[in-house]
C-alpha cells in the first residue's frame, strides 16, 4: 500500500481502535518473528491474571497421542521431538520441535469453533499446538494438512473459571515462514506468509493488520501507540522487530529480540479494573530456530536460561519424557543451559471432554 490514507479511512481506523477499549475480556500475549541475516527467532510473552502453572517438558518421537475429545478423538504418533511450555500441565501453550517449527497459542475472545457432534475426529484445544509440533517440520506442511480440516477443535472451560478457552495459533519455521490460524464464526481461517510476523489478541487478525496499516503511515520513528492494549502492542512489535539490527552475531540477535518482547510486555502487577483484558506478563520465551535453542525468562526470577534441543535425545524408544519444574509462578531459578536439570517424568494428560 502506498500514498496517504483518506480522512474517512483514517477515521474508520481510529474508531475501530477506540472500540477495542470496550471489547470483551481477554488475556494479553504477544508473539513475533525476527528475520535476521542468518537467524530466525520467534518470541512470545505469556500474559495472564494468575499463575498459569507453567513447566517445561521434553517430548520424544514415537509418543502415542489422543485428541482427548471423546470416543471419536483423533489419534497420532509423534514424528518429531519437542520442548514445550505447558499451561496448568494440561495443555501445550508454546514450544519448538527438533526441526525448528515453533507453535504458540494466544487468547482470542472472538474465537468460535465448529459445533462438535462426535462424527468427525475431535482434537482438544489443549493439544492443538502439540499436534502441529508432533507432526510437521515446516509451516507449509502444517498449513497444507490443516487446510484439509482433519479434525474439529473442541474447547472446554479454563481451569478454575467458567468461561470457555478461546485461542488462536501461530506457527513459524526455520526458514522464516509463518502462519496464523483462527476459528471465526465456526470457520477455520488461515493467514499464511512470511510477512505475518506479529500476532497479539483482539480483534481478529485481519482487523489487526488493518489497524497496523494506519501506524505504518505515521511511522514508528515519529510516534507509536504506548498502551498495553493488544492493538498497540501489535503496532510496537511490528515496528521494532524490523527496526532492530539484522547483524551476523547470534548473541546480539537474541539480545535484540529479548529487548522487543520486553517492550511489548505488561509490567508485573499491573491491573486495570475497567479493562480486564490487560494482564501482567508472567514469562517470555525466545526460540532460536536455526541453532535450536529455546530460551525462557520468568518475570519473577533474575536469570534467563535455555534448552539446547541439539543436545537432547528425542529418539523413539530411547528418548524419555522429561520435565523441568519451574515452581509456583515460575520462581525456581535456573541459569545458563538447563538440559541437565530436567527430570524423567510421566507425561501430562491434555484437558479433554
Amino acid at each position: 500500500m502506498s500514498g496517504k490514507r483518506s480522512l474517512p479511512a483514517i477515521c474508520a481506523v481510529m474508531l475501530m481502535s477506540a472500540s477495542l477499549q470496550a471489547s470483551p475480556a481477554a488475556e494479553a500475549c504477544t508473539r513475533f518473528v525476527y528475520l535476521g541475516a542468518n537467524e530466525v527467532i520467534t518470541a512470545r510473552s505469556m500474559d495472564w491474571k494468575s499463575d498459569v502453572g507453567t513447566n517445561l517438558w521434553v517430548f520424544p518421537r514415537g509418543m502415542k497421542r489422543s485428541g482427548e475429545a471423546g470416543p471419536n478423538s483423533i489419534h497420532w504418533t509423534s514424528k518429531y521431538g519437542s520442548v514445550i511450555a505447558s499451561g496448568y500441565d494440561i495443555s501445550t501453550t508454546d514450544g519448538m520441535n527438533e526441526a525448528g517449527l515453533v507453535a504458540n497459542v494466544l487468547w482470542l475472545v472472538e474465537s468460535s469453533y465448529p459445533k462438535y457432534d462426535g462424527k468427525m475426529p475431535g482434537l482438544s484445544l489443549a493439544a492443538w499446538a502439540q499436534y502441529v509440533l508432533d507432526n510437521f517440520a515446516t509451516v507449509r506442511q502444517a498449513v497444507d494438512a490443516l487446510a484439509k480440516e482433519p479434525f474439529i477443535v473442541v474447547t472446554d472451560s479454563v481451569p478454575g473459571e467458567e468461561r470457555l478457552a478461546t485461542l488462536h495459533l501461530s506457527l513459524s519455521d526455520a526458514s522464516g515462514d509463518s502462519a496464523i490460524i483462527e476459528y471465526i464464526d465456526g470457520r477455520q481461517v488461515i493467514h499464511h506468509g512470511r510477512d505475518y510476523q506479529v500476532m497479539t489478541n483482539s480483534p481478529i487478525f485481519e482487523k489487526q493488520l488493518a489497524l497496523n496499516e494506519y501506524w505504518k503511515q505515521i511511522g514508528g520513528t515519529v510516534m507509536l501507540p504506548g498502551t498495553n492494549r493488544a492493538s498497540d502492542r501489535f503496532a510496537r512489535a511490528s515496528f521494532y522487530v524490523n527496526a532492530i539490527p539484522k547483524g551476523e552475531n547470534p548473541a546480539e540477535a537474541i539480545a535484540s529480540v529479548f529487548s522487543v518482547i520486553r517492550n511489548v510486555s505488561v509490567p508485573y502487577g499491573i491491573t486495570t479494573p475497567d479493562q480486564p483484558n490487560i494482564s501482567s506478563t508472567r514469562w517470555r520465551s525466545v526460540s532460536d530456530q536455526k541453532r535450536k535453542l529455546y530460551f525462557f525468562e520468568s518475570a519473577l526470577t533474575p536469570n534467563i536460561f535455555w534448552v539446547d534441543l541439539t543436545k537432547l535425545d528425542f529418539s523413539e524408544g530411547a528418548g524419555k519424557v522429561m520435565k523441568l519444574d519451574l515452581g509456583p509462578n515460575q520462581t525456581h531459578i535456573y541459569s545458563g543451559m538447563a538440559n541437565d536439570q530436567f527430570k524423567e517424568s510421566a507425561p501430562f494428560k491434555f484437558l479433554g471432554l
